[in-house]
């Protein structure tokens, strides 16, 4: 007997790092022959590559101007925190996001009483969809991105959301390689599947040089927050070594860094994984989803965090053995030349790679929804 066809709705803040997680989950669902919907805000067009149905719960609310601007201006002390540590206090960065997620709790409501999902799949920064998930009385699993303690993270939104998050257990999902488990690995786990924004790789890319390919990337963020001080150490720490580099660094302007030496490259936006997938070692800020795409390819990993959760997850891979961490200063070229020849960080990082691979996948996810509704 064939299952019966659901309605899936998938829900995240419009940042590349929380709505792409749910791209693979949500093709897994539709190839299953599932209705699906992504809800989020302005910004979310980044998802449209995806070809997926997406609808913006409140045109025209910027999620920053009201993270930073309104909640910031009623709870000082938290937007403090939050600067001082540029988001790696956890606690108080959910903490302002949770008051974002009471603007518009009642926006996801509307939208779930409208489309009547039979599931709610959310990440941890969206509990909007959760509240709106008790509200129509629909089932909720939480989507945990990389290696935060995301129980504990639900756990204080939910004293800042005053009731409207529902109270005990929740469903979760998580993306954990086993060996790397710790507060992050809450619920079952699914594997993390990279999703690059619909783009292809340059041909020239697909093919592995003669020398070792170093892909290097900052995120989206980063840059804008940080500034490129990381990119012109790396670009000058490799300038004279046997490599090729590719700066993957999307539409970030790189003329301040001049000139750039002739082992080193910037094709613009490029598909980070697949990438991955021609190179020996990455270097990049810590994101959650360039470090596990970095861990399911089994290359050795240089993290270069600079706040948000990109410090945790830093942590992690250093702890596994699957690369190193360096603050701006420390970038050398011999700390690029150490991390290509580590026999140990090699075997870590193939290890980890075999993990993600056994892990279930986003279709077995779709195949179990049954259960869950």
């Amino acid at each position: 007997m064939e299952s019966a066809i659901m309605r899936v709705l998938f829900a995240a803040v419009p940042a590349v790092g929380h709505l792409f997680p749910l791209v693979p989950l949500a093709w897994a669902c539709r190839a299953a022959g599932h209705e699906v919907l992504v809800a989020s805000l302005d910004g979310a067009e980044i998802i449209t590559g995806a070809g997926l149905p997406l609808v913006n719960v409140h045109p025209g609310l910027a999620m920053y101007d009201e993270v930073l601007g309104r909640a910031g201006g009623a709870r000082p002390d938290l937007l403090a925190r939050t600067r001082a540590s540029a988001g790696a206090d956890r606690d108080a960065f959910a903490r302002l996001f949770a008051m974002f997620n009471a603007r518009v709790a009642d926006d996801f409501s509307a939208l779930a009483e409208e489309w009547r999902p039979d599931l709610v799949v959310h990440e941890y920064l969206c509990p909007a969809a959760a509240v709106a998930a008790g509200r129509t009385g629909t089932p909720a699993v939480q989507l945990g991105i990389g290696f935060s303690p995301f129980p504990a993270l639900r756990a204080a939104m939910a004293e800042e959301l005053s009731g409207l998050l529902p109270d005990g257990p929740f469903a979760a999902l998580h993306t954990v390689p086993p060996s790397m488990a710790g507060p992050g690995a809450a619920g079952e786990a699914v594997r993390p599947v990279p999703y690059d924004g619909g783009r292809a790789l340059p041909g020239w890319l697909r093919r592995r040089p003669a020398h070792p390919r170093v892909a290097v990337t900052l995120g989206t963020v980063s840059p804008v927050m940080s500034g490129l001080d990381r990119v012109r150490r790396v670009v000058a720490a490799v300038a004279g070594l046997d490599v090729e580099v590719v700066l993957a660094t999307g539409d970030t302007d790189l003329g301040p860094l001049g000139t750039l030496p002739p082992n080193v490259v910037a094709p613009g936006w490029v598909p980070w994984s697949a990438l991955l997938s021609t190179s020996d070692a990455a270097i990049h800020h810590g994101g959650s989803g360039t470090t596990l795409a970095a861990l399911a390819a089994g290359v050795p990993q240089l993290l270069l965090p600079d706040g948000s959760d990109r410090h945790l997850n830093a942590d992690a891979v250093v702890a596994r053995g699957a690369g190193c961490r360096a603050a701006a200063d420390e970038i050398t070229p011999g700390l690029i030349t150490a991390l290509l020849a580590d026999e140990d960080v090699h075997v870590a990082a193939g290890e980890v790679a075999r993990e993600i691979a056994a892990m279930p996948s986003p279709a077995g996810f779709a195949a179990g929804l049954d259960r869950r509704t």
